[in-house]
C-alpha cells in the first residue's frame, strides 16, 4: 500500500464506513477512474494539482436489489465529470470535506450537516471534491421512474430533481437519517449477509417515498394533484377515492361509488376531473396498474401474471398489457423477468 493511501487511511479511519465492502483503494488516478467507473459510470477524473501529493481514492459499496449504499472518499482536490449518469439517481451526503456540484445550469456547495446533493440521470453533472468523503445512495433509474409514474398518473419518463438537499429541513433530515440507517444495517449484515425479500421491499418503499414525496422534482405537482394533496380535498371526493382504492378489484359501479361519496354521479365525475385531473375510470385503471407493478416487483418465481391480473380486476389481458407498457415502458413479463434475474 502506498504512502498516500496509508496517509489517507490514518486521516479518515474514524470516518470511514463500509470498510468490509472495499472495492477500490488506490493513489493512482487512472486506476481510480477506471475502477470506480465500473461501479458507477465512466467519468473523467482529474486532480486539481496533477503533480501535487495527496491524491487517493477509496470506494466501499454494499449492493442491494435496486439500490446500493456507498462510501466514497478522495484525498486532495479532484474534479469529477460523469456527464449524464444515465442509469441511476445518486443521493450524496457529505461526511467530511466539501464538494461543489454543477447539475445542469445550477450550482450547489455541499457540506456536512448543511447541504447534500441529488443527481438525476438526465442532467449533466460536474463536481469538485476537496478532501471529501460522502455516503452515496444509488437508486436504479427505472425503479424511480416507474414509481413516479404510479404515483402521478402519468406514463413513465424522465424524473429530474432539484439537486440541492437542505439537511436542515425535515425532509432532508429524514433522508439523511435513512441513508445512515441503511449504512449501519449493511455494516451489521457484512458482505455475506442478506436482507429478506420483505425487508428489501420495505427499504425500497422508504427510499422511494423520501425521494418522490420528500424532494422537489418535475412530477411533484402531478403527484400531489393525483393524490388529492394539491388543495383541500372535499370530503365526498376523498370518500370516493378511498372507496375506489378499497374495491379496485371489482367492476366499476358509478351508482355505488356515488352512494359511498354522498353526491351524485355527475358531480363525482366533474370533481375527479377538477381535483385529480383524470376521469374515474382512468384513476381506477391507474390504481390497478400500480398494484400490478408492485405485485410483480415482489413476485415469487411461480407467480402467474394472468392470475394476478384477474385478481386485480383486469378482464382483458391484451388491453391490460398495452396499458402497462404505455405506463411503465415495458411488458408485465419484462418486469417479472427483471425481478427474477
Amino acid at each position: 500500500m502506498s504512502a498516500a493511501v496509508l496517509e489517507m487511511t490514518a486521516r479518515t479511519s474514524a470516518a470511514e464506513r463500509l470498510a468490509d465492502f472495499a472495492r477500490v483503494t488506490t493513489d493512482d488516478v487512472d486506476e481510480a477512474a477506471e475502477q470506480i467507473g465500473r461501479i458507477f459510470c465512466p467519468h473523467d477524473l482529474k486532480p486539481v494539482r496533477p503533480r501535487g501529493p495527496g491524491f487517493s481514492a477509496r470506494h466501499n459499496c454494499a449492493a442491494f436489489d435496486g439500490f446500493s449504499i456507498n462510501y466514497v472518499a478522495y484525498g486532495g482536490s479532484v474534479s469529477i465529470d460523469p456527464g449524464c449518469l444515465e442509469r441511476f439517481f445518486l443521493v450524496q451526503v457529505p461526511l467530511t470535506g466539501t464538494a461543489r456540484i454543477r447539475a445542469g445550469v445550477g450550482e450547489i456547495d455541499a457540506a456536512p450537516g448543511r447541504t447534500a446533493s441529488l443527481l438525476s440521470p438526465t442532467i449533466p453533472t460536474r463536481m469538485m471534491w476537496n478532501d471529501c468523503a460522502q455516503a452515496i445512495l444509488l437508486l436504479d433509474r427505472r425503479m424511480v421512474e416507474q414509481r413516479a409514474a404510479a404515483l402521478s398518473g402519468r406514463a413513465a419518463g424522465p424524473v429530474e430533481f432539484d439537486a440541492a438537499i437542505d439537511l436542515d429541513a425535515p425532509a432532508g433530515q429524514a433522508l439523511q437519517t435513512s441513508v445512515a440507517e441503511l449504512m449501519r444495517l449493511a455494516e451489521r449484515l457484512g458482505p455475506s449477509g442478506r436482507l429478506s425479500p420483505v425487508a428489501m421491499a420495505d427499504w425500497r418503499e422508504v427510499l422511494l417515498d423520501h425521494l418522490l414525496n420528500g424532494q422537489r422534482h418535475g412530477l411533484s405537482d402531478a403527484i400531489r394533484r393525483f393524490s388529492g394533496q394539491a388543495e383541500r380535498l372535499p370530503r365526498a371526493l376523498r370518500a370516493a377515492r378511498d372507496h375506489l382504492a378499497e374495491n379496485a378489484g371489482e367492476p366499476l359501479d358509478l351508482a355505488q361509488l356515488a352512494c359511498a361519496s354522498g353526491i351524485g354521479v355527475r358531480a363525482l365525475q366533474l370533481g375527479f376531473r377538477r381535483h385529480f385531473g383524470v376521469s374515474i375510470s382512468e384513476m381506477l385503471l391507474d390504481m390497478r396498474l400500480a398494484a400490478l407493478h408492485a405485485r410483480l416487483a415482489q413476485a415469487s418465481p411461480d407467480v402467474s401474471i394472468t392470475e394476478i391480473a384477474f385478481d386485480l380486476g383486469f378482464t382483458h389481458l391484451g388491453r391490460m398489457a398495452g396499458a402497462y407498457r404505455e405506463k411503465f415502458g415495458e411488458t408485465p413479463s419484462a418486469t417479472l423477468r427483471r425481478r427474477m434475474s
